[in-house]
């Protein structure tokens, strides 16, 4: 399960996306609008995609996560439009017979979705400012297939 929506994101849906009698471990990151960040107090956030690119990015990022992982599934749910605080902005489930694969697999998926995929992020601020917040500037991890462990990449 590969999508952009609008609507809430079910979460248990995208975790039984991924369930199998195969997989010993699903891994479940959501992540969702929080009312500050740092000192600054967000209103509302909202995220506008280019629909086309986005999908192939993140399907992308799939096959590459299957290829360095022994996965059994993987599923990325992305919102667009207009959340409020609380509401879940995006959701990745990894499932593997083992648990170190589907953390890993997950973080790196969550990590470099941030950095490749055209989805942007504008924070609505309690006084009324607005910011078009991109990822950090740092590269996303590296994955090493061999060990199928993360790094971090040098620059």
């Amino acid at each position: 399960m590969i999508k952009l929506t609008e609507k809430t994101i079910n979460y248990q849906q995208v975790t039984e996306a991924v369930r199998s009698h195969n997989a010993g471990a699903v891994v479940l990151f959501l992540g969702t609008v929080r009312e500050f960040t740092g000192d600054v107090h967000t209103a509302s956030l909202e995220y506008d995609s280019y629909p086309a690119m986005a999908i192939q990015a993140m399907e992308q990022l799939k096959s590459e996560a299957c290829e360095c992982w022994s996965l059994q599934d993987v599923a990325i749910v992305h919102r667009t439009g207009k959340l409020e605080l609380g509401e879940i902005a995006v959701a990745v489930a990894v499932s593997s017979a083992h648990r170190r694969e589907a953390f890993e697999a997950g973080q790196w998926l969550l990590d470099t979705l941030k950095q490749r995929v055209p989805i942007w992020k504008k924070e609505l601020y309690v006084d009324g400012r607005t910011e078009w917040v991109h990822p950090t500037q740092k590269s996303p991890p590296v994955v090493d297939s061999a060990r199928s462990t993360i790094s971090e990449s040098k620059q």
